[in-house]
């Protein structure tokens, strides 16, 4: 895969840290975007091939300056990795902080969108045409947890995005595909080894996986031959309650 190039949001820690040293072990250039330049290059690592792009995804000008920095850095971009995302803590619908809500659908989906809008363009415009987004959605894409309307609605919105892009990225070979995650063990995730609120009203540990088995999963996705593509794919601790749920 040498020479291959992929922009990763949200690199700076948890999947998005795993995920972009999977690829730089594999021999892409991978673009790290993330808020804290400190933790892009502490994912970095000192590796030649990685291209600290620090932004904010909910900030359309500062997305566009970091996609152009990497493309005019490569000359061509062949995939990305929609990663970046946020949640808050487990609440009924009456407790949710309006701001709060509006802050998770700025960052779940705007910033999806802002990045999938520039990586468009750029797939679109240059020479070869075309390239692969690859969206992080959720087991939440398909049923909720409890207490998690803002961050369930997001990621409802996000697979809106995926089909979207599937379909007005024909005409350009532009492929979009999405992964939707259950329990994969990160510091975000942490909460479910200790217990987390079921549909029943029970607090109870949850099953988790390897981030590593996510970051695999993308690379596959990204790595499949011109003409190919996942369009969705569950990537789960086998035993977690997701299966019912709902």
């Amino acid at each position: 895969m040498s020479g291959k190039t992929i922009i990763i949001t949200g690199a700076g820690s948890g999947i998005g840290r795993v995920t972009a040293r999977t690829f730089l072990r594999t021999g892409w250039r991978v673009g790290l975007i993330g808020r804290r330049e400190d933790a892009l290059r502490e994912t970095a690592g000192g590796d030649k091939a990685a291209l600290v792009l620090p932004c904010d995804v909910v900030n359309a000008a500062e997305v566009d300056a970091a996609f152009d920095r990497a493309h005019a850095a490569w000359g061509h971009l062949d995939a990305i990795f929609n990663n970046a995302g946020t949640g808050l803590v487990p609440q009924t619908p009456d407790e949710v902080d309006p701001d709060e809500f509006r802050r998770v659908i700025e960052v779940n989906v705007l910033g999806v969108f802002n990045c999938a809008h520039t990586a468009f363009r750029i797939m679109r415009e240059q020479t070869p045409q075309g390239g692969r987004i690859i969206n992080n959605g959720s087991v939440s894409a398909h049923a909720p947890r409890p207490g998690s309307i803002g961050y369930t609605t997001s990621k409802h919105a996000v697979t809106g995005i995926t089909r979207s892009i599937s379909l007005d990225g024909r005409p350009y070979n532009i492929a979009c595909g999405q992964i939707d995650i259950g329990n994969a063990l990160t510091d975000m995730a942490q909460a479910m080894t200790r217990g987390v609120p079921q549909a029943d009203g029970s607090v109870r540990v949850e099953p988790v996986m390897d981030a590593q088995v996510v970051a695999d999963t993308v690379l596959h996705m990204a790595s499949l031959p011109e003409g190919a593509n996942v369009q969705f794919v569950t990537v789960m601790a086998t035993n977690m309650p997701f299966i019912g749920r709902g």
